[in-house]
């Protein structure tokens, strides 16, 4: 599912469909590229199921790589608010780990929530490339 699809704008609610991504933080805006779309693997094994009830779609996810991981040298933790709650695909996460072993910045956000007994329907990440001051 990788691809680069689109932008998406902060300031105009996900469900919108907006596909500009501004941040109010700077006095130059970020431009986010959207580098994929992923279900949130791992979900059943770390604090996804007790942190479900309280994530709301557009929450801001951190991305943490795990070179050193001994199932996935590829790997990508995902973390909410500093709690693990699953990692990017494997399928999926060969773009961004290298983009984020050259230090590109990423960052990442809940895209859609599911309530559903099959762990990889419940969490829908959007993961972004950041390029500070593009238009």
């Amino acid at each position: 599912m990788v691809a680069a699809i689109g932008m998406v704008r902060a300031d105009v609610p996900p469900e919108s469909g907006a596909r500009e991504f501004v941040s109010a933080r700077r006095s130059e805006p970020d431009i986010r590229q959207i580098l994929q779309t992923s279900p949130l693997a791992g979900f059943q094994h770390y604090a996804g199921r007790a942190l479900f009830p309280l994530m709301r779609v557009g929450d801001g996810l951190t991305l943490v790589r795990e070179p050193a991981n001994p199932y996935d040298p590829g790997a990508v933790r995902v973390e909410w608010y500093g709690a693990q709650i699953g990692y990017a695909p494997r399928a999926d996460n060969v773009d961004l780990a290298r983009l984020m072993d050259r230090g590109t910045p990423v960052a990442a956000r809940i895209l859609h929530l599911q309530k559903s007994r099959d762990p990889w329907k419940r969490v829908m990440m959007e993961i972004h490339v950041v390029e500070s001051g593009a238009h």
